[in-house]
């Protein structure tokens, strides 16, 4: 069985990103072609966008976006269920936290899905307490 390989990325599998993406449950089901095309800039213009891969499968994800300077959010950190309990969302976070603290972010932040702040707390991440994310509502 080949090792899992995780990598930072300007350009991967449009269609196998947009399958992560729907197999978590945060993108729409339906066949706009446009997906594609905005899953490909997604990935090229990420501060940072990481893949896992089972030889040629792509079974992992997860990016960084961020100034390039001082601040930088998390997102989108996503194993396929078939591959969870391996290790691998914590080496997609490890190979992130490289690449920003090469490029000296200091204050790295992230939102965790209900039922997953363990996962981040075992990595070094504290809740922010006194602190309440918003999102803008759309019309």
């Amino acid at each position: 069985m080949p090792e899992i390989e995780i990598s930072i990325v300007k350009q991967a599998d449009p269609e196998a990103i947009l399958s992560l993406y729907r197999h978590a449950g945060w993108w729409q089901t339906d066949e706009n072609p446009a997906y594609l095309r905005q899953v490909e800039r997604i990935i090229a213009e990420t501060f940072c966008f990481v893949v896992a891969k089972d030889g040629s499968e792509l079974i992992g994800m997860g990016r960084a976006i961020s100034d390039g300077v001082s601040d930088a959010y998390i997102q989108d950190v996503m194993v396929h269920s078939d591959y969870r309990g391996r290790g691998i969302g914590k080496a997609i976070i490890a190979k992130l936290l490289e690449h920003l603290r090469a490029n000296k972010l200091q204050w790295i932040g992230l939102i965790s899905e209900p039922g997953y702040e363990r996962f981040y707390e075992s990595l070094g991440f504290a809740r922010m307490e006194g602190y309440t994310p918003f999102l803008l509502k759309q019309d």
